[in-house]
């Protein structure tokens, strides 16, 4: 039973040098054995003249050539079937299957043994034990389980660590808020989108008050949400719980986790994954804090189909400072900021979509749910944004502080459009795309 704060008392608080020495002596290892046993890999690595005793230091890692998404697209759907030349183990020993939403095109898919589900299993109870799951606690998972990742990993952690589990699946939305009052969950994980929704149909169609539930903690995963500092708060506030922000994605890992200090960021799980911030202009690696970049990842402990220095497109910054959770793993400042794909200029202006979802969130008045659309009329950018009032609140009370904090937050102007409550759709997934770019039509 651990009864400290930490999952794995050595590795959390082994020394920065000590910690980059593993990372080396592993990153040594998961280079070696894709050079030996994958064909893509093989060929990325041969074309670029580089061998795993090219590597002596963790300088050297930079010079190993990326891998991106579409790469794992085009190789995949043939023998070995359907994993492609990346597949570094015999295929019956490929034990879990899980593939990518599909959201940036043709899905990924993702093979594991048994031993790399074991370790998708141990990332998680790094995540949960970080954020306070004990055995003690009744966690209830409101997501769908299908072919997708999301949460299974997290669902297998918590009973690792002792938590008793109850899974929601085909449950609609009432029958799982129903199911969480009924046993008095303690805990639940889901996307953002999600929480915010099931906040939303206890009032307005259930007249329960979530906040009432018994919910503690929940732990969130999918989007940048638990990140954005007005987005936690309106989840907090609906369910009286602390909220937990987590990233992971499928062909990488559980990568990074909030601690229970809250520390504005995120940790990165440094005794599993090696993370490279490459400057998204020039391609040079930041070693230190005060710029961000895009994330290069390197999952040390993964076989099956090795995640090697990926280009994960996650925007992320050092934090220049330590955490008072005593670990020596370092903080990203503020969690993911958002994806490269989705950082757009716009009148010759950098936008993030979490910045409008910032300010969204943070007027009292406004609804969870917003859409924003960029497009163009004749050569010049638009972007326009859709918001719901909350009843009883008018344009009028609302209007002169959004503008002047969407001014303020992002350099922009917008077109703005009020809808009555309930008036912009509400996605049937877990995951919400409110960002969308039409430029690319004209």
């Amino acid at each position: 039973m651990k009864t400290e704060g930490y999952w794995n008392p050595v590795l959390e608080t082994l020394s920065f040098e000590k910690l980059q020495q593993l990372q080396l002596n592993k990153f040594k290892r998961i280079f070696r054995w894709t050079y030996d046993h994958s064909r893509f890999h093989r060929s990325l690595y041969d074309t670029a003249g580089i061998t795993p005793d090219d590597i002596q230091a963790l300088s050297d890692v930079r010079h190993v050539p990326k891998v991106e998404k579409s790469m794992m697209q085009q190789i995949q759907r043939k023998d070995p079937f359907p994993y492609g030349d990346a597949l570094c183990v015999p295929l019956e020993e490929v034990s879990a299957f899980r593939q990518t939403s599909g959201t940036t095109g043709q899905p990924v898919y993702q093979p594991d043994t048994w031993q790399d589900w074991e370790w998708w299993a141990e990332c998680w109870a790094y995540i949960l034990w970080a954020q306070g799951y004990r055995p003690s606690d009744r966690v209830f998972l409101p997501f769908g389980y299908n072919i997708f990742v999301a949460f299974w990993a997290g669902h297998y952690a918590a009973e690792k660590i002792g938590c008793e589990v109850v899974p929601g699946g085909v449950l609609d939305t009432q029958a799982r808020l129903l199911k969480i009052e009924e046993l008095k969950a303690t805990a639940m994980m889901a996307t953002p989108t999600y929480i915010l929704r099931m906040a939303e149909v206890a009032k307005t169609k259930m007249g329960m008050d979530p906040s009432k539930l018994g919910i503690k903690k929940i732990t969130c995963a999918g989007e940048p949400g638990a990140g954005i500092p007005s987005t936690k708060a309106r989840m907090e506030k609906a369910f009286n719980a602390k909220v937990y922000d987590h990233s992971g994605a499928t062909e990488i890992g559980a990568w990074s986790f909030e601690c229970d200090c809250q520390p504005h960021g995120m940790h990165v799980n440094e005794g599993m994954f090696l993370v490279e911030i490459e400057d998204i202009e020039t391609g040079e690696i930041i070693d230190s804090p005060g710029k961000s970049g895009k994330m290069i990842v390197t999952a040390l402990d993964r076989m099956a189909q090795p995640c090697v220095r990926f280009d994960s497109k996650d925007v992320i910054e050092w934090d220049e400072t330590s955490c008072d959770c005593g670990r020596t793993f370092r903080l990203i400042k503020g969690g993911v900021q958002g994806r490269a794909d989705d950082i757009t200029k716009v009148k010759g202006v950098l936008l993030s979509p979490a910045a409008i979802e910032e300010v969204v969130h943070s007027i009292t008045g406004l609804g969870d749910e917003y859409e924003v659309i960029v497009d163009k009329q004749g050569d010049v950018d638009r972007i326009k944004l859709k918001v719901e009032l909350m009843p009883e609140v008018t344009k009028a009370q609302i209007q002169d502080r959004l503008k002047d904090e969407l001014r303020l937050k992002t350099n922009l102007g917008y077109m703005i459009e009020y809808y009555d409550f309930g008036g912009l759709p509400r996605s049937r997934v877990m995951k919400s795309r409110r960002f969308k770019d039409l430029r690319k039509k004209y």
